[in-house]
């Protein structure tokens, strides 16, 4: 009985189908591996189909990354910013090029010396901490600064200092900003009680990030845009309406009485957050912001306005890489001061003597950093996942299908009790060489290309 289920004709007209024979589905192996494995007088005499299917899944994310080929990539133009967001399924590159004219790729080089850390605010005395002077009002929650600082977040800070109360713990509930000069309104971290100033009088605060935010730091390169709620919104909703979206980006904190940041925000992780901007969108005059957490009081619409503070998440040092020439420029084989110096190359370190360009990939934040030459190139990411982010992944190469029954084996007996150990290893050694033979297959090694290839060793090369 043959194994194609289409025939020829379907294969040609259905594009999905093209090249699919090469490879064994998933669920397949599942099935075969519990008809031929599993059973009376088999190699495992009882198991659980959701037990072969755990480790089958291990096992296809374990050969995924040394194993199979890698099939991902992804193309981008950089933008001026430099930088790039790392694919939905990124779990590692394995190279990162600009693409020139003719579809040719030149390999970039990561950069090893650079890198993109937390940035902190801080005042002159070298703390993370915010330190303005406040006038005071007998009996008032209203605070006066003697400054701008509208990128300070309500219910984000926390604020002390003489003749505030404390405890209950004062909380930013409110900041408005006229003529540059900033006043917050403090209540209590449930926002039910006015935290009075009990003097009139002008002194220094100190305001840092509340705890609900993962720190007690404040980051540094902040701003604000601010503008005035259009469309009002209801507690529990997820979105309204601003008069203009002008500098408002994703990711931007929303500085408002009615978004309270506190514990009860926490992101798809379970880690502690604050409500952000998800998206900004039109519809006619109106403009949308979406928030990625419900709000929690109502929103009138014309009373009041809004602040959205951006937290760029960018370091001196990463400033400072993407503002200067390329950096590979101090050590290429192009420069002019090295080319005309005879033997002035001596010594060039490897890593930077090119002219590609180079990158560095911040985990942190999820993105690809690159040099100031790659602007407005076309860059390919090759990289690789686990072959399970999507259903249509979940496939296995031919040449690896006997790999993935040893690797299955394998887990299976050598985490059952009971079982000699000589057993084992047998198995162990098993997986070891199935999985040698799928890499020299899969490694797709051709003869006549190496013989081509190796024609070149003939040439005599003059100095």
């Amino acid at each position: 009985m043959g194994l194609l289920e289409i025939s020829n004709k379907e294969y040609h007209d259905d594009g999905f189908f093209h090249g699919s024979y090469q490879f064994t589905r998933l669920e397949d192996i599942i099935n075969q591996f519990m008809v031929v494995y599993v059973g009376e007088d088999k190699i495992i005499p009882k198991a659980k189909k959701t037990d072969v299917a755990f480790h089958a899944q291990r096992a296809m994310q374990e050969l995924s990354f040394d194993t199979f080929k890698s099939l991902k990539a992804e193309e981008i133009t950089v933008p001026p910013s430099l930088a790039m967001t790392l694919p939905i399924d990124y779990v590692n590159y394995t190279k990162i090029s600009w693409i020139d004219n003719a579809g040719t790729k030149h390999l970039l080089y990561p950069e090893l010396k650079s890198s993109n850390p937390r940035n902190f605010y801080q005042n002159e005395e070298g703390d993370y901490s915010l330190d303005p002077v406040a006038k005071l009002t007998n009996g008032s929650n209203i605070y006066e600064l003697d400054g701008d600082y509208s990128d300070i977040l309500v219910h984000g800070m926390r604020v002390t200092g003489l003749h505030i109360p404390s405890p209950p713990a004062a909380v930013i509930h409110e900041v408005t900003t006229t003529a540059g000069i900033t006043s917050i309104t403090l209540k209590s971290i449930n926002g039910l009680t006015d935290i009075n100033a009990t003097a009139t009088t002008a002194v220094k605060i100190r305001i840092f990030r509340y705890v609900g935010l993962g720190s007690r730091r404040l980051l540094g390169n902040s701003s604000a845009v601010h503008t005035t709620v259009s469309v009002g919104a209801t507690a529990g909703d997820t979105s309204f309406g601003v008069t203009s979206k002008e500098g408002i980006k994703e990711g931007m904190y929303v500085n408002h009485p009615s978004v309270i940041n506190d514990n009860n925000v926490r992101d798809q992780n379970d880690r502690l957050t604050s409500i952000k901007v998800i998206g900004v969108g039109t519809n006619g005059s109106t403009h949308t912001v979406e928030l990625s957490h419900p709000i929690t009081y109502n929103i009138t619409a014309g009373v009041g306005g809004v602040s959205f503070v951006s937290y760029e998440g960018e370091s001196d040092t990463w400033e400072n890489f993407k503002s200067v020439s390329s950096s590979e420029n101090k050590d290429n084989y192009h420069d002019d001061t090295t080319w005309a110096s005879k033997g002035g190359r001596y010594g060039l370190d490897p890593q930077s003597a090119n002219i590609n360009g180079s990158f560095y990939v911040d985990n942190t934040l999820g993105e690809i950093h690159f040099s100031s030459n790659l602007n407005g190139r076309t860059v390919v990411v090759d990289y690789l996942s686990d072959s399970l982010a999507n259903d249509g992944e979940h496939r296995v190469h031919k040449f690896a299908e006997e790999a993935m029954y040893k690797c299955i084996i394998y887990a299976m007996i050598s985490t059952r009790a009971n079982i000699q150990e000589y057993i084992v290893r047998r198995y162990k050694k098993e997986r070891f060489a199935a999985i040698r033979t799928a890499k020299l297959r899969l490694s797709n090694i051709k003869l006549e290309e190496i013989t081509q290839t190796l024609r070149g060793k003939s040439k005599q090369i003059k100095h």
